[in-house]
């Protein structure tokens, strides 16, 4: 697939269909209309190192994410949150539910014995629950996740990558004798984002400019870092949600959208600096020897890209330039992301 091209024909579509009306506008009452907006989402996220013509560090990534619908009032997810202290969430929450797998690997694929210097194999396999809330009065956007799963064998790294290389023709990684043990792993997330500055030439148009700066924290056997960064964006409501969906650890954003009658979309770029304390995938394993590399304590991540949103679905994608991740190292890491969301009628 020409990424390139892709990139360019959405960026055409983006500038020059904002006026076309939706499809069957007409065919569904106010009520339909404000009842399917108060639905759930769905979204795949798909990360991978392809489209810049490496095999190497991270590989790839996958996500499946369900996002629930607005709850009011006394419901679990707040009262699992509150219980949290110095946290608590306003009246707009949501919770969300995913299924995701991430894959390391050395720059060497086909090297079958441990390369000194380099990443090892691993895999991380996991579940997450979160929920994310946001303050209009203050513009603030709060998201809390728990991921828990497993690194090592039983996260089947070796197995999903391999298997899709067959599939695709593509030569088979060979070190994957060398990948970490299986470990437990757990990572505690928290971000915020806050809608510092929005721009509109016409308050009563929907092109607009916003500068969202962010911050985090994650704690966890398999990663514990902070982070800090801003996003821009350029387009056409902007207001209808708070940027594209990524796989942490990455620049935060969010499967939640508004649903548009019209086509919206947007392009964004964003940075992040990351202190990161514990890295699984490059520090080895917790409680056992296991292969390890001489890692860098800051990371800093650069990404840009388009945002399109049409009736109940919203496409993205992200083109990600990460910093070296190990000492000796001064080549970046890079890969794209595409996200696909679409408003589920439960």
């Amino acid at each position: 697939m020409n990424y390139r091209l892709a990139i360019s024909g959405a960026a055409g579509l983006l500038l020059s269909c904002f006026s076309l009306p939706a499809l069957g506008q007409d065919e569904q009452s106010p009520q339909e209309k404000k009842d399917h907006r108060e639905k759930g989402t769905l979204t795949f996220q798909l990360e991978n190192d392809s489209v810049s013509g490496t095999d190497r560090d991270y590989t790839s990534g996958f996500v499946f994410e369900y996002l629930s619908d607005e709850k009011q009032g006394s419901h679990w997810a707040r009262n699992l949150i509150e219980a949290i202290p110095f946290l608590s969430y306003g009246d707009r929450l949501r919770y969300s539910l995913s299924f995701g797998q991430s894959i390391f690997t050395p720059s060497d694929t086909q090297e079958r014995d441990l390369i000194d210097n380099d990443r090892p194999y691993a895999g991380w396999l996991y579940g997450s629950l979160g929920a994310i809330a946001y303050d209009e009065n203050y513009g603030l956007f709060q998201s809390l996740a728990l991921d828990v799963g497993m690194v090592g064998p039983a996260a089947l790294g070796r197995e999903v990558q391999n298997t899709t290389h067959r599939i695709l023709d593509i030569p088979t990684a060979k070190g994957w004798d060398n990948q970490l043990h299986n470990e437990p792993g757990f990572i505690l997330s928290y971000e915020r984002k806050w809608r510092q500055f929005h721009y509109k030439p016409d308050p009563e148009g929907r092109f607009g400019i916003d500068l969202m700066p962010h911050a985090g924290v994650a704690l966890g056997n398999v990663m514990t870092y902070g982070s800090a960064g801003a996003s821009m964006r350029i387009g056409f409501d902007l207001e209808d949600d708070f940027g594209a969906p990524r796989i942490r650890p990455s620049l935060p954003g969010s499967s939640y959208f508004k649903l548009n009658d019209r086509l919206s979309g947007y392009f964004f770029a964003g940075v992040e600096g990351r202190g990161v304390a514990r890295d699984i995938f490059l520090d080895g394993n917790t409680f056992r020897d296991s292969p390890s590399v001489s890692r860098r304590w800051f990371n800093a991540e650069v990404q840009g890209g388009v945002a399109l949103t049409y009736g109940p679905m919203r496409l993205t994608y992200t083109q990600v330039y990460r910093s070296p991740q190990i000492r000796n190292r001064d080549v970046w890491d890079s890969f794209g992301s595409v996200a696909l969301s679409v408003r589920v009628p439960f």
